[in-house]
């Protein structure tokens, strides 16, 4: 397959996933309510972010809590659900975009806060909202490989500074409609925390195969969002055509191997109502199997796949086929095939 990496895994599966929610609900309404000054300003109607991105509210980190505490919590009961001891844990993946600092790690305040021993490797990996589906990716490699015998991949997004700044940035800026719109992504943000487990599939037949995927590039839109705490800048347009296709292109290569047609569920990125209509739309998606956790939620960045995956758990039976798949800013995009 040109231009296509495809992997696949023999013996690792994963084990469980949990997630960790904020208690502070924001609505868009909120939200624009206090933008309301920019609005009148541009003649913009109240009710964009319901009407045109589908996010009626995301949550936000209350007071006493935080995204490392969160993603250390998601991170405990996931062990625990797996039934692993975090002393068995060879490996830590951080697939975070929030971070305080450049350095150290955000993965090192995990592993301190996990109690894992000194022998498990731990550090982060970024890769916009894709980041979760790669360090899945990377974690089943090793377990597959005989490297370390028990994975965990955490994530943890915390909106507040980015939406704070951007906010006010927007309340005293003069720009026009354009300027506005190319920050209305940042908007959309909501935080929280997840965490998974991965382990040998001979060793744990309850498991839920991770049986592989494929990941595609098209980095010349590498300019199209660049975001950082100071606000995100998002050309939507040119980015929605060149991620879809993107994932046009992956999925046509792809499918004559993986026989995506058919899966039971389809886990996307959380992006908005626009995105998921459209990624369902060009590649034929059955919509009943495409849950949706954006209008609740927002987009929580590399957080959402896991999040969305984990309150779809309950749900999905032995046997049942599950495809994580997403979209990141760069532009990348990976699918990944568990058996469930």
């Amino acid at each position: 397959m040109a231009g296509n990496a495809t992997t696949r895994f023999a013996n690792a599966s994963l084990l469980s996933v949990a997630s960790t929610l904020p208690s502070r609900v924001t609505s868009s309404d909120d939200i624009e309510e206090r933008l309301a000054p920019a609005l009148r300003r541009l003649r913009l109607r109240k009710g964009m972010l319901r009407r045109v991105a589908g996010v009626l509210e995301r949550r936000n980190w209350a007071e006493g809590e935080s995204t490392d505490e969160a993603t250390i919590d998601a991170g405990r009961r996931a062990l625990a659900q797996a039934g692993v001891d975090a002393s068995e844990v060879g490996l830590l993946v951080n697939t975070s975009v929030t971070r305080k600092h450049l350095e150290p790690s955000v993965a090192v305040r995990l592993h301190h806060g996990l109690g894992l021993p000194s022998s498990a490797i731990n550090f982060d990996v970024a890769n916009a909202c894709l980041g979760f589906v790669n360090g899945m990716s990377l974690a089943a490699s090793l377990v597959d490989a005989g490297q370390v015998r028990y994975a965990i991949v955490v994530n943890g997004e915390d909106a507040d500074e980015i939406q704070t700044n951007t906010i006010e940035r927007l309340l005293t800026a003069d720009g026009d409609r354009e300027a506005f719109m190319s920050e209305f992504a940042s908007l959309t943000l909501g935080s929280g925390s997840a965490a998974a487990v991965i382990g040998r599939s001979d060793e744990h037949p309850e498991g839920h195969r991770i049986v592989g995927g494929v990941t595609r590039a098209a980095t010349q839109f590498h300019d199209l969002c660049v975001g950082s705490v100071d606000g995100m800048f998002t050309d939507a347009k040119a980015l929605l055509k060149g991620g879809l296709d993107l994932v046009v292109s992956a999925w046509k290569e792809a499918s004559p191997e993986w026989d995506w047609a058919t899966m039971d569920r389809y886990i996307t990125h959380q992006v908005s109502s626009v995105h998921t209509n459209a990624i369902v739309k060009a590649a034929s998606l059955d919509r009943d199997r495409v849950p949706v956790t954006y209008p609740e939620l927002g987009n929580v960045g590399p957080a959402s796949i896991p999040i969305t995956l984990d309150q779809q758990q309950a749900s999905l039976g032995k046997g049942d086929r599950v495809l994580l798949m997403g979209v990141g800013s760069g532009l990348n995009t990976a699918m990944l095939e568990l058996a469930w």
